[in-house]
């Protein structure tokens, strides 16, 4: 296929390198040029205006524009709604084709529909390409044809089947030559230009853009030999803390899985052993609840197994203040207090911390994981549907290869086991900072000369447990005890 010039559209992929709709459209195009769109549809539903993912996007894109201006071309940035303003762009170039890469979430997939019927009735073709994933829709199924419900299977499928085909990078570079600046192209609009603030980004040291993704992953590779072992402890430098650059796609997955299966194989570039071989799982975690997600849109409103829909979670007045107390970092368990102050004063948290706070929502205070799931969505820099959904409902034992209901996390036998000397939540709750080692995951327990010689007296300082854990988890078997018991009656009946 050749054809005169084509636009492509970069969406959660801001990059150059190993950029499979960007390939595409070099080789195709004599011209090429490129295009952003902030959303007004999802930006007018942020909680708020001071939003670090719409600030580390702005990074990004400042630095891909300079990317592209350095062999020619320009990234043309526009804000509305990108059900319409794509489709009068691509006609104002007069462009042939429009290229992007695959999204999987069901609100993409019905604005990429809007967008390919808008073009082809201008006579613009469309193209797409998978790039955020390593297999996608319908590449990973069941010996009969079913789609995957259970990880470790799925995991199986795809290590079996991976392979340098599905590993190997596009090389753009050879094509760069095609890319062509728009006429009058006007300056990337400011944060301000777009209704938002700057947030504290800058000073949390997160860096952005393609070269930031790319210096952290050079520090992980370091460390990748290590990464079982580290992984579980938060206070630990152990992740490679690249779940934002993979969420909008500043470094390629296929790059990231080609250098972790180097690693797991003992490359002599980097050997990793056991920490890549499980650092791969991880990345592969990531494309099963894309799997999910794919397979079963109802997840993004209900549960993945119908029958926990049942679910009677609390709500009410008293479980509202619950809710606001576990958001804001005051239940009186500080594992779980450390883990939401560090989302809120940063907008990350660490993955053990994730399924502790999960569980301690879902089963300890009995709210369910939607209003659980809402919130890390407004809050999480790395935030993805079909991760975060994929999460909420593996704690909440409504999803598939979820924990099992009756397994609950104990927050205070967590913070034992993986914060054993209180580094994380000292960081976090620093009014707690001079309780001892054992003291400081349960400070209700600790003695009275304890409490006042810390200076900490509960209730004032540091708030008592909003809720007793062992008359919380009696309260979630039975939650979940009479939703078995009903579907067993209504099987006999």
């Amino acid at each position: 296929m050749q054809i005169d010039s084509a636009l492509v559209w970069f969406r959660r992929d801001l990059r150059i390198a190993d950029h499979a709709a960007l390939y595409h459209a070099l080789k195709a195009a004599r011209r090429v040029y490129c295009a952003f769109v902030f959303d007004r549809e999802i930006l007018d539903a942020l909680p708020s205006r001071a939003d670090r993912r719409v600030e580390f996007i702005h990074a990004c894109l400042v630095e891909l524009d300079a990317a592209l201006r350095k062999h020619g071309g320009a990234l043309i940035v526009l804000q509305g709604h990108a059900t319409k303003e794509i489709a009068l762009l691509a006609k104002s170039l007069k462009v042939d084709a429009v290229f992007i890469n695959h999204d999987y979430e069901p609100a993409a997939n019905v604005r990429d529909a809007t967008v390919a019927g808008a073009l082809k009735s201008s006579g613009i073709a469309w193209h797409s390409f998978k790039d955020q994933v390593l297999f996608e829709k319908d590449e990973i199924l069941t010996g009969s044809g079913t789609f995957y419900s259970v990880f470790t299977p799925y995991k199986n499928a795809v290590l079996k089947k991976l392979d340098a085909f599905y590993l190997k990078s596009y090389p753009v570079e050879p094509y760069l030559a095609h890319l062509a600046q728009a006429p009058k192209q006007a300056p990337i609009p400011s944060l301000e230009h777009i209704g938002f603030e700057t947030t504290n980004l800058a000073q949390l040291g997160i860096p952005t853009g393609a070269s930031g993704a790319h210096t952290l992953f050079d520090d992980f590779k370091q460390r990748i030999a290590a990464y079982h072992e580290r992984r579980d402890f938060p206070a630990a430098k152990g992740p490679s803390y690249l779940s934002v650059h993979l969420r909008f796609g500043t470094i390629s997955i296929r790059a990231l899985a080609r250098e972790a299966w180097k690693a797991w194989h003992g490359s002599a570039e980097f050997a990793g052993g056991r920490g890549a071989e499980i650092w791969l799982a991880e990345l592969i975690w990531r494309d099963f609840y894309f799997h999910i997600l794919h397979h079963n849109p109802h997840v993004v409103e209900r549960a993945f197994k119908p029958q926990w829909d049942a679910i009677r979670w609390d709500s009410g007045a008293a479980a509202d203040a619950l809710f606001a107390a576990w958001c804001e970092g005051r239940t009186g368990y500080p594992l779980v207090d450390a883990a939401m102050r560090q989302l809120n004063q940063t907008g990350y948290m660490h993955n053990r911390l994730r399924m502790v706070t999960a569980s301690f929502l879902t089963k300890d205070l009995g709210i369910s994981w939607r209003r659980g799931e809402q919130y890390f969505a407004d809050q999480l820099n790395d935030f993805d549907l079909a991760a975060n959904n994929g999460g909420w409902q593996w704690a909440a034992s409504t999803g598939c290869d979820a924990q099992p209901w009756f397994r609950i996390f104990n927050p205070v036998t967590q913070s034992e086991k993986f914060d054993a000397e209180g580094k994380f939540i000292r960081r976090y709750v620093p009014e707690l900072d001079a309780l001892s080692n054992k003291a400081i995951h349960a400070p209700w327990l600790a003695k009275g000369d304890d409490l006042k010689q810390a200076k900490v007296l509960l209730g004032e300082h540091y708030p008592l447990p909003v809720i007793d854990h062992a008359a919380a988890r009696a309260k979630t078997l039975a939650r979940f005890q009479a939703v078995t018991k009903q579907a067993v009656h209504d099987t006999k009946t």
